[in-house]
């Protein structure tokens, strides 16, 4: 008896409430099937090619607004501390 290893219960636990396919338990962004970058990528290589690869293919709208917005609040901080924004410019 004392040679004998104990072996861990297994249970194959459901939730009394869910209704779905799958496991729920399992954390997944929901954005990652959407991705190329958040697979099984093997290599250095093919994951830097990618990334860049997604990065190109992007909307480049959605830069311009968060430039724009950028910009916006840089210039309603100026206001606020009153800069002057005189020493630029040759008088």
């Amino acid at each position: 008896m004392g040679f004998l290893k104990r072996t861990n219960k297994k249970f194959d636990y459901q939730p009394r409430y869910y209704k779905g396919d799958g496991n729920p338990y399992k954390i997944e962004h929901k954005l990652d099937k959407f991705r190329k970058t958040t697979g099984t990528n093997k290599g250095l290589k093919t994951k830097f090619t990618d990334a860049i690869d997604e990065l190109k293919s992007g909307e480049g709208g959605l830069n311009k607004i968060i430039i724009y917005i950028i910009l916006i609040l840089v210039f309603i901080f100026l206001y606020i501390i009153d800069f002057d924004l005189s020493i630029f410019f040759k008088s």
